[in-house]
């Protein structure tokens, strides 16, 4: 799950450069004067529990009940057992650094309980930054940051590899980084500086994967490698890098995933796949190494190509694997991108001679984070399980991560989520209510619209159906009926739905033009629900145009004077007005007839980004302003004939409303951009004449600026949607 960003298919130059590096103090956002700090706020998360792609788990070797988790657009946590909850370790990350927010990989020391290391780097195209490593003392409460000259690809193929960061077995100041294009880096100084590995041999592919995992085995270190015939290089002396021998060959061993190795048995295992997933494999093995021989076996579990129970290919490959630190001989695998007979994982007690799939006996218990019934079927054991860990004191505590949630076991038999805590939701739009249970409803990246009864626990309905959407593409209220609530989205069943109760039940729209299938985009209801405008665009930018229901769905025409691609807004107070915001041509066009027809007013506006946006202010007609990024924030009081800029604004990326300060007459305004600063979190009480800033360095979350909204309801709480940790709410303490 995550938000659209520019094509991977950038070609990346100079894979084998140096990788010098400067080491800097752990800043955020950009170095200027922040605005007047409003008094604290308490910032959480609305629950949901995880809806993203938990990449890596990692046990503590030496500590009891201390784990790491890494997602891929989310950051890292740490697991706290007296809790049994995950904290965060990441939320400090400004909008400059949104690129930090994908976790590459991380590393623990073994000698040194309270380090803890991350490779951080979301994206390996020009259009994104480098990549960093943060370095901890005290498990990631605090951190210091070394910046990279080359990029890391958290969110790219291959990120449920690894890990490609390892302490050095023999030397605590000694840490190895495996990189996707520019090979193996070292660094003698516990992260401070890196430099490329001498000696290694691996010659970097520009769109390849290179150095998929480090693991130790004894006072060897191996790295997989992806971009060659030789798949397993080793060193024993921390210089000398030669290729294993006799490694398993053909297309069910051609990109090596993960490893782990048995200090009992003196086997490392490894996961081999077709290609680096979690996409797209369709063949898979695994070997063990027997390292004081050089002796291969091939232990796979199953063998992918068979028939699935509804008749279609058995394809998949194997991701996760992990040994017990206390039994000889005890391993666990996973499957992975097994969609028609459902990824499992695998344990042997024999050292892979024989195999038991815990899929079949599996007893799973959702009702923490009911979405996981994705509408009303049953629970999946799991899809893109490439994360898989072995509690190092439990042999009994599993956890595998999916693209949507942490599994754990405690008897090998009853699995629940173990993910409190951990949010990792893109969320797309929020509608705070002005009236019913729920003072939220949600519209987000992969799970679709939620209904939040709650904001404390995931929402009890789950996904809003019929139909299940994937991701959503839009969420609108009727503002003079709030019970009418109208959303739109990527579903095999329908891409629209209406609900007649403020978002609790839905029932899919009797109709749909035929572009809802192929480009759904955003939908408005005007204030009593009587009319709706429904806008097309596909994800590579393609425009159509808007549609226009008075039937609640039930047919549809095309709208030919609408701005194509535009964003339709309804006017909070008189039905028959609409406006739409040209982005191309920076022109304000309204209708005044329902949405029949729109005509332009005020021009000569920002222009040429498609996610400027407009939003019009509760309870008044014609109240419109324009958040134009870094062109600022602008106002019009009459309908969008004229607009005038907002001087107290120096950028403006999304603004939303919420209940008026006590003695005020105007909603309260809140906003994500910069005053005199840097882009943050802010609050207006008198109609944007002044600001005051409401989050502060420690909450900050990356890139914001997509969607937020006040509660009409509650003074002073703001709902933040962000890209990958979820929904942020935040109240006066």
């Amino acid at each position: 799950m995550r938000l659209p960003r520019p094509s991977r298919r950038a070609v990346l130059a100079g894979a084998a450069a140096a990788a010098a590096v400067t080491a800097v103090p752990f800043a955020q956002g950009r170095a200027q004067a922040a605005p007047v700090a409003a008094p604290a706020y308490r910032w959480r998360n609305a629950a949901i529990g995880g809806t993203g792609f938990i990449t890596g788990v990692l046990f503590h070797p030496s500590v009891r009940g201390l784990a790491y988790a890494r997602t891929d657009i989310g950051g890292a946590y740490r697991w706290e057992d007296r809790t049994a909850r995950w904290v965060p370790l990441n939320d400090d990350l400004g909008w400059d650094d949104w690129n930090l927010l994908g976790v590459e990989a991380m590393a623990v020391d073994p000698a040194h309980p309270n380090r803890l290391y991350l490779a951080l780097g979301t994206y390996t195209q020009s259009w994104a930054g480098n990549g960093a490593v943060l370095r901890s003392e005290d498990r990631g409460a605090t951190w210091a940051r070394t910046d990279l000259t080359v990029k890391l690809g958290a969110n790219e193929d291959g990120r449920g590899t690894g890990e490609r960061l390892l302490v050095d077995p023999c030397d605590s100041d000694t840490l190895w980084l495996g990189t996707r294009h520019d090979g193996l880096l070292k660094s003698t100084d516990r992260g401070a500086t890196w430099a490329p590995a001498t000696g290694f041999p691996g010659s970097p592919k520009a769109d390849g994967q290179g150095v998929t995992f480090l693991v130790a085995a004894g006072r060897t270190v191996y790295a997989g490698w992806a971009d060659g015939d030789d798949t397993l290089y080793r060193t024993t002396d921390g210089t000398t890098w030669k290729p294993v021998p006799g490694r398993p060959s053909g297309a069910a061993a051609r990109v090596p995933i993960r490893a782990a190795y048995d200090r009992y048995t003196r086997e490392l295992y490894v996961t081999y796949a077709d290609a680096p997933g979690p996409n797209g494999q369709a063949d898979g093995s695994v070997h063990k190494l027997r390292t004081v021989n050089g002796k291969w076996t091939e232990v796979t579990p199953a063998k992918p190509g068979g028939t699935a129970p509804d008749g279609s290919p058995d394809t998949f490959g194997y991701g996760g694997v992990a040994v017990d630190a206390r039994r000889p001989g005890t391993v666990v695998v996973s499957t992975n991108n097994r969609w028609a007979a459902v990824d499992t994982v695998y344990r042997s007690t024999d050292a892979g001679r024989t195999w038991t799939s815990l899929k079949d006996s599996a007893v799973l218990d959702v009702s923490e984070t009911p979405y996981l019934k994705w509408g009303a079927d049953a629970p999946k054991f799991g899809w893109w399980i490439q994360a898989l860990a072995l509690d190092p004191y439990d042999s009994k505590h599993i956890v595998y991560g999916t693209g949507a949630t942490l599994y754990g076991t405690r008897d090998l038999k009853n699995w629940a989520p173990q993910i409190r805590g951990l949010e990792e939701t893109a969320v797309i739009q929020l509608v705070s209510p002005p009236v019913g249970k729920a003072h939220l409803i949600s519209a987000n990246g992969d799970i679709g619209v939620m209904y939040h009864d709650s904001l404390t626990a995931s929402p009890s309905r789950g996904l809003a159906a019929p139909p299940v959407f994937g991701s959503a593409t839009g969420l609108a209220q009727a503002a003079a009926r709030p019970s009418y609530v109208v959303r739109a989205g990527w579903g095999d069943h329908g891409n629209g739905a209406f609900s007649n109760d403020g978002g609790q039940t839905w029932a899919p729209f009797a109709a749909q033009p035929a572009l809802a299938k192929e480009a759904p985009g955003p939908i408005a209801t005007n204030t009593d629900g009587s009319v709706l405008l429904w806008v097309f665009a596909h994800w590579d930018g393609t425009k159509h145009p808007a549609y226009r229901s008075t039937d609640n769905g039930a047919t549809w025409s095309e709208v030919t004077s609408f701005p194509k691609g535009a964003t339709p807004v309804a006017d909070p107070a008189d039905p028959t007005r609409f406006y739409a915001y040209d982005t191309d041509t920076g022109t304000l066009l309204a209708s005044t007839d329902s949405g029949r027809t729109f005509t332009a007013r005020a021009s000569g506006l920002p222009a040429g980004d498609s996610q400027y946006q407009l939003v019009a202010a509760p309870g008044r007609s014609g109240d419109l302003w324009l958040s134009a990024k870094e062109a600022g924030l602008y106002r019009s009081t009459d309908g969008g004939a004229r607009f005038t800029r907002v001087d107290s604004c120096r950028s403006s990326h999304t603004l939303g409303f919420g209940k008026a300060a006590r003695g005020a007459s105007y909603p309260a305004i809140y906003m994500v951009g910069a005053t005199e600063g840097f882009n943050a979190v802010h609050r207006s009480d008198d109609e944007g004449k002044t600001w005051v800033r409401i989050n502060d360095d420690r909450h900050q979350w990356g890139w914001i600026g997509k969607t937020i909204t006040g509660d009409p309801r509650v003074y002073g709480r703001v709902y933040l949607g962000t890209n990958g940790r979820g929904i942020q709410y935040g109240e006066p303490v």
